[in-house]
């Protein structure tokens, strides 16, 4: 019985604690509008404008972020992909695309936030990639195994 809770204490411990390592920016705070205002040009510029953001999830560690994001217009309406900039640029195939989602990391420079990494309806879990893992482990730990 003494291994057996042993073990769970070693194993539950270690992924309790990367989970404490980062925060979610409340809303109205600044730092959480930083955040959206950082990837809201790489947003319009795909999704043209205007576009808002349903914010599923929002983590900060430090120096680094990471968010995962719904777009859609002002006042819940969904984005089309067929009238979006991206799409008649043909860099968007919705055959191909999991929707409008976003995944987005995050730098700090200096005092501003920038949207160093992002996806728009990604069908992979791109940011798992050991290289991002070493830089944003702290805020996506259950990718970085």
């Amino acid at each position: 019985m003494g291994r057996a809770v042993l073990w769970v204490v070693l194993v539950w411990l270690p992924a309790s604690l990367a989970a404490a390592e980062y925060s979610e920016p409340a809303r109205g705070t600044q730092t959480r509008q930083a955040l959206m205002d950082a990837i809201r040009p790489h947003a319009e510029w795909n999704l043209g404008v205007p576009v808002e953001f349903v914010v599923d999830d929002l983590r900060v560690a430090g120096d680094v972020g990471y968010a995962e994001l719904s777009p859609q217009r002002p006042g819940g309406a969904a984005i089309d992909i067929y009238q979006t900039p991206m799409y008649r640029r043909g860099q968007a195939d919705p055959e191909f695309q999991d929707g409008m989602y976003m995944h987005v990391l995050y730098r700090k420079s200096g005092a501003t936030w920038v949207a160093v990494h992002f996806s728009i309806g990604a069908t992979d879990v791109w940011f798992s990639d050991p290289e991002l893992c070493r830089e944003y482990r702290a805020v996506i730990p259950e990718f970085c195994n």
